[in-house]
């Protein structure tokens, strides 16, 4: 599995906005709840603390992290990390020290990555994957992408997703 670039909010400032004011932008109301989400995370082992997320990323630098650690081999392990560094922990993703760290919680070189987020390497590569993507008609996530033939959006089931899968490796995915 390789994960790509694809940022929710793009336009956001590199340092991200407050929660709050993101909210109010978004919904017209400072708060809004993830109960349906946190719950569905619940029931699979995942404690969601989106009550813990002060800050509303934007996630280039994050994206980068990504691609830098599937340069080294460590792209799952720096997205799990990533994830629960922002969804469970609350962490601040926008920060380039936050991103170090959580590289180096997931096996990568603190110092080296810590260079390579201050710089600007790949950064014009993930911004273009970025719009590659949504020229593709994507629009959310997650979205998967099986053998470079079939997608699917949004959360599935298992089975939908063994479908996809069947189907883009040639099989019958009707079953």
């Amino acid at each position: 599995m390789r994960w790509l670039p694809f940022q929710l909010n793009p336009d956001l400032p590199e340092n991200g906005i407050s929660r709050t004011e993101y909210f109010q932008r978004k919904f017209g109301s400072p708060t809004h709840s993830y109960a349906r989400v946190a719950a569905v995370g619940e029931s699979v082992g995942i404690p969601f603390a989106f009550d813990k997320i002060r800050i509303q990323p934007n996630t280039i630098n994050a994206h980068r992290l990504l691609h830098y650690a599937d340069q080294q081999g460590r792209q799952d392990e720096v997205s799990e990390v990533l994830f629960r560094a922002y969804f469970i922990e609350g962490a601040n993703i926008t920060d380039i020290g936050v991103l170090a760290d959580i590289g180096a919680r997931a096996g990568l070189e603190r110092s080296a990555l810590a260079d390579y987020l201050a710089s600007d390497a790949d950064r014009e590569l993930v911004q273009s994957a970025d719009i590659e993507a949504r020229s593709g008609g994507i629009n959310g996530v997650p979205y998967f992408i099986f053998n470079n033939k079939v997608g699917v959006s949004g959360a599935q089931e298992a089975e939908t997703l063994l479908q996809a899968m069947l189907q883009a490796a040639g099989e019958d995915g009707d079953a």
